[in-house]
């Protein structure tokens, strides 16, 4: 087997255990190509059918091409769409555009707005695609585990993580308190009340996700690419707070020949999302309270 043939294969596992595993699970999907590739192995983890949720926190202020292209491969591969907001933050101006500090920013608009998501108490929006509308929802049954595309080279508090890794009732998140995964057993019994990220590209590299989409031709935004000004986005996220790279790469191959080139050695894949500059280990410090 290639390499790329073993991770997809771990990672379709990986799925496979955590659907069978959960009673009520669903997906995080960021639109960037980490969580795209996930959606890509889950379809075919079940033979072209996603059994579960994707949720999407919308913060008002994503990149308008993301959310173009959210809502339109939910609906050409009919996915069942959850998208959770804070509406109340957003109301009230509590924003880094109406002058709040980053840090704060991504608390109150992803933070929140995923905690209130997952336990089922934030008000929602789901993309139905039987009916192919969108209908408004003020609560749903909670969610008890969910699937997330982060992995560990991507950034330091993530090389933390477990597959299967625990976040307790608040979804709050103990580094020191993770179960131990030799072997690649995995722990998926866990206490009343415990909720639970699992992570199946824990072990996929920045240009491993390339050469997936490279080779499984799976569309992305056109915004990853060069189309023209000498920049791409190598990381995507709120449109105040993230700029592009230097870059003549206007396609999956070239950025592959980035990557291997080394032009990026010395760049952090994150380098251009500006809230993770914002003091030491802020990203982790989020994290720990329930962001992605």
């Amino acid at each position: 087997m290639t390499k790329l043939e073993k991770l997809e294969s771990q990672s379709i596992f990986i799925i496979r255990e955590a659907y069978k595993s959960f009673k009520n699970i669903g997906m995080l999907w960021s639109i960037g190509k980490d969580s795209t590739v996930l959606l890509w192995l889950a379809k075919k983890a079940f033979f072209g059918h996603v059994p579960f949720e994707l949720i999407h926190i919308d913060t008002n202020y994503k990149i308008p091409e993301m959310i173009a292209y959210r809502d339109a491969l939910a609906k050409e591969l009919k996915l069942r769409l959850v998208v959770g907001q804070n509406k109340k933050a957003l109301a009230e101006k509590r924003t880094f555009p109406d002058g709040l500090d980053r840090i704060t920013c991504c608390k109150e608009l992803k933070t929140i707005a995923l905690k209130d998501t997952l336990d089922g108490k934030g008000a929602r929006r789901i993309y139905d695609p039987k009916k192919d509308a969108w209908e408004a929802v003020q609560s749903a049954e909670p969610y008890n585990a969910v699937i997330v595309g982060v992995r560990s080279d991507e950034e330091g508090s993530r090389s933390k993580e477990r597959v299967f890794s625990t976040r307790d009732e608040k979804s709050e998140w103990d580094v020191s308190a993770q179960p131990p995964e030799l072997w690649n057993l995995y722990k998926t019994e866990f206490a009343p009340k415990t909720h639970v990220r699992v992570h199946p590209l824990l072990d996929w590299t920045e240009l491993n996700i390339w050469e997936y989409i490279e080779q499984e031709h799976i569309p992305t935004i056109s915004i990853y690419f060069n189309t023209g000004n000498g920049k791409r986005y190598r990381s995507l996220g709120c449109y105040p707070c993230t700029n592009p790279v230097e870059s003549d790469a206007h396609n999956p191959a070239e950025i592959i020949e980035e990557l291997l080139s080394g032009k990026f050695r010395n760049i952090a894949e994150r380098s251009g999302r500006a809230q993770d500059k914002d003091g030491g280990g802020t990203l982790e410090t989020l994290r720990k309270d329930g962001y992605m």
